[in-house]
């Protein structure tokens, strides 16, 4: 893999503000709230808050060398509760068998995993956040709008988290549960707490997250398998022909969706490794990080739906609760069934730290003011906000899954294009810009003026509106082909659009 050419002209940076904020932002900061709140702040960092936000990490200040953790902070976030469902929508949506949901979600994993693991090689070699690493494509005004749609992306992804999380809590028992609010509140507020403290501790927090969901999948497997999965219980439901190539599709769509998903933000948890580590090496760990619990876990929840003990059914019930399926699964364990689901339900997370982390992220990149803004404050935002939208959606958990999953993979599929073609053609060495400036990743007059990244990200919308499938609205190809092709459209519309449009940018405006 071509890792493309850096060029750190940090020195030659003028603007003191930026230089004061890359070399101490901790105390640019404290200074800039004054003598009254500024040494509150001072001694909050000082107690090992992140005090740095969207700021460039120069080279001297990459304190981390375990590249290994883009494979543990990967694991963690998707072996947990929320995966599960994934595969649950294959047969209770799209009546798929299980054989054919098995292969969808391995094909199509496999697609949303090479994506997300390009991306995440750019953080060590930039230290910039993902959203910010899109100015060099898009510009100023492409970064905003990509990060408004990180930030509805994350925050959708959050709201699932502690839906699931809360549904699971409150289907202890009937006589130790909890209120399916109280869960939700109980499971944001955890969320909160790596999340505030930052960087650090979120990758402390996911390192070792995995071990304790990994061993309650096995456990769900097995008591599973002791129900009797019946891998043949939707053959009689499942369409056939080209309206089951459709419902393939769709579903893959999904999948896609759920791993690419995390590439908007992919960079963000990298940003501390050296420049000079090896880009194979940080694109295989997180490719295997993603690829492998997501396929282990959506399988599984897969495999659960095929359950036909009426018991087993009963507790799914008509509107596909996944909490209480899980729980019915444990259930010949009794307290300790209880137990696991608990441990469970809080696994939710780890797959919302970096929903939480990356929307703080994602509003500071939105403009200078808001970067201004203490990382914190916005992390607190973003709990309000899911929290909030968790408890207002909590009875309509499937839906909200199924919709958010597939518009995801949209954007996320132009994203990825536009990216990686500003990576490999025009920033490869010998290319026509020959390499990123990094000092110049906030100065509007030094990045790509945005032109060639927006309209082509307008060409990709224009593909998703053709190809998609909803419930709400289906396009013209999307309705002759019976199948949602939002995202593989969206993505070659922009690919095709992308080149001519940024050569032509670059030839008549330098940069």
């Amino acid at each position: 893999m071509s890792e493309g050419h850096y060029e750190d002209k940090e020195k030659a940076v003028t603007v003191d503000t930026i230089a004061d904020a890359e070399r101490t932002p901790d105390q640019a900061i404290a200074t800039r709230f004054g003598t009254k709140i500024g040494p509150v702040l001072a001694k909050l960092f000082a107690s090992g808050v992140e005090a740095r936000g969207v700021e460039r990490v120069p080279e001297d200040r990459r304190e981390t060398k375990n590249a290994w953790n883009n494979l543990f902070m990967w694991w963690s976030v998707n072996t947990v509760l929320t995966t599960i469902p994934i595969g649950v929508l294959g047969q209770f949506v799209f009546t798929l068998t299980f054989s054919h949901c098995v292969a969808t979600i391995l094909g199509f994993a496999f697609l949303g995993a090479t994506a997300t693991a390009f991306i995440a090689t750019l953080g060590p070699k930039t230290g910039l956040r993902t959203m910010i690493i899109t100015r060099y494509s898009s510009g100023y005004v492409g970064c905003t709008l990509y990060s408004v749609l990180n930030i509805l992306t994350q925050l959708g992804f959050a709201t699932i988290a502690v839906i699931l999380g809360g549904q699971t809590l409150a289907s202890i028992s009937t006589t130790h549960g909890i209120p399916l609010v109280v869960g939700i509140i109980i499971i944001g507020i955890c969320c909160l707490i790596p999340c505030f403290i930052g960087y650090n501790m979120v990758h402390i927090y996911e390192r070792y997250a995995w071990t304790v969901t990994f061993f309650i999948m096995c456990c769900l497997w097995g008591l599973g398998a002791k129900a009797d999965f019946d891998v043949n219980a939707q053959k009689s439901s499942e369409s056939t022909g080209r309206a089951l190539a459709g419902d393939v599709l769709s579903f893959g769509a999904i999948v896609f969706g759920s791993v690419s998903g995390w590439a908007p933000v992919a960079a963000d948890y990298n940003v501390r490794l050296p420049a000079d580590t090896s880009a194979l090496r940080v694109y295989i760990l997180t490719w295997f990080g993603l690829y492998i619990p997501i396929c282990f876990t959506s399988i599984l929840g897969a495999a659960l739906v095929t359950i036909t003990d009426p018991a087993y059914v009963t507790a799914f019930g008509p509107d596909g609760s996944t909490g209480s399926l899980i729980a019915q699964v444990l259930s010949p364990w009794a307290a300790g069934g209880r137990f696991l689901l608990v441990l469970l339900s809080f696994s939710c997370i780890a797959v919302n730290i970096p929903n939480t982390y990356s929307t703080a992220l994602s509003i500071q990149a939105l403009g200078r003011p808001l970067a201004m803004v203490p990382r914190f404050i916005w992390v607190i935002f973003a709990f309000l906000v899911y929290t909030v939208a968790g408890v207002a959606g909590r009875e309509h958990f499937s839906t909200i899954l199924s919709n958010i999953l597939s518009i995801l993979s949209y954007w996320t599929a132009f994203f990825v294009v536009i990216v990686a073609e500003e990576h490999f053609i025009f920033r490869r060495p010998g290319g026509r810009l020959g390499g990123y400036n990094l000092a110049d990743w906030d100065n509007p007059s030094k990045l790509a003026p945005g032109f060639a990244g927006v309209l082509a990200g307008c060409f990709g919308v224009v593909g998703a509106i053709m190809g998609m499938s909803q419930v709400w609205y289906t396009g013209p190809i999307g309705e002759k082909a019976g199948a949602d092709l939002g995202f593989e459209l969206a993505a070659a519309f922009a690919g095709v659009m992308y080149p001519p449009l940024r050569w032509l940018e670059i030839r008549t405006m330098g940069r």
